[in-house]
């Protein structure tokens, strides 16, 4: 159930009424002040609340019940959008396009280095690559793993650029202490205690869909990471599994708009993993920053035929350097 009070509500107003709605209902009280109203939201058993008794109160503008099983990542209890601060110069869901790009796997000091110098130049402001690699296939390449992640330090040590990079479980997260983001991916979207953990932390998480996740359920799995005390929660479209076989996956575009109205979380889309070739990652990009994407997450390699993963969605980084410029123009359009 959620609350909406008058602007004039005053705080002694506030303190005695949320102190009644919890005597009385015996329900936990979320509170968002926003800039033109705040918000109460009641969670719990609210089936004995009174709306009418509410509704009735002075401060009280409008009260109405939440359908959706998801609490602290709905915009109807948080209506203003979620900015995730990253350093003094990145903030995400601030209104501003930010690209995170870089290798789908961290290879050596030179390659991670030199793309984090190419991609920044290109207007990048995040460096993704991994360190630890969930393949299909357990003979694939599975990642340079901790020296990975010293090498992406390295990088961004270099260039500024903060890092995102795939955790893989629990027993990771002291690994990942000076991460930037720290991103879930589609394969652990419902790997629920990892969930937990994870918002037990103070870390931004770029949490992806699920490959068959629905939208409520990639919202649910946003608040397992909320309920447990971390807020600072993106949500990355990188595509689903259909019946179509000509793209790696099927990227949903309409998920971006849906997760704007039923969210107040960031949205990042990944056209490279939806797309799985390299020539559609510009048009898939183009629509999702016009669709209301906060931001991209785009592969970029220095040499993408011998890629130790992934090569072929890949873009090199002058290939990149055009698609960024066409980007960042549609967006300055778009304002």
């Amino acid at each position: 159930m959620i609350i909406v009070l008058k602007p004039s509500t005053t705080p002694e107003q506030l303190s005695s009424f949320t102190e009644k709605l919890r005597n009385d209902y015996d329900v936990t009280i979320n509170r968002w002040d926003g800039v033109h109203s705040t918000v109460l939201g009641l969670i719990g058993d609210t089936t004995r609340v009174d709306i009418e008794y509410i509704e009735a109160q002075d401060i009280v503008e409008n009260v109405k019940r939440v359908q959706e099983p998801y609490k602290k990542a709905n915009r109807k209890f948080h209506p203003e959008n979620t900015e995730i601060k990253i350093t003094d110069s990145v903030t995400i869901g601030d209104g501003s396009l930010h690209i995170m790009a870089g290798p789908c796997s961290v290879e050596s000091e030179e390659q991670i280095v030199g793309i984090a110098e190419s991609v920044r130049k290109s207007g990048a402001t995040l460096l993704r690559g991994g360190a630890f690699k969930p393949r299909t296939s357990p003979y694939a390449f599975q990642g340079l793993r901790s020296e990975g992640l010293d090498l992406l330090k390295t990088a961004r040590k270099q260039t500024g650029l903060p890092i995102v990079t795939e955790i893989m479980r629990v027993s990771h997260i002291d690994m990942f202490e000076n991460v930037d983001i720290i991103q879930v991916g589609a394969r652990n979207m419902q790997n629920f205690e990892l969930l937990k953990e994870l918002g037990r932390t103070d870390k931004p998480i770029l949490l992806k869909r699920g490959l068959s996740a629905t939208i409520e359920e990639w919202l649910m799995s946003a608040e397992y990471i909320m309920a447990n005390g971390n807020d600072k929660v993106m949500l990355c479209e990188r595509g689903i599994r259909t019946y179509e076989t000509f793209t790696r996956n099927t990227l949903d575009v309409s998920a971006i708009p849906v997760i704007k109205k039923l969210s107040h979380l960031p949205v990042i889309v990944d056209p490279s993993h939806a797309a799985g070739k390299s020539w559609l990652v510009e048009p898939l990009a183009m629509a999702a920053v016009a669709a209301g994407a906060d931001g991209l997450i785009i592969e970029v390699h220095n040499d993408p035929p011998h890629a130790l993963s992934d090569g072929a969605q890949s873009l090199t980084p002058e290939q990149f350097d055009e698609v960024a410029a066409k980007l960042f123009s549609l967006k300055r359009a778009l304002i």
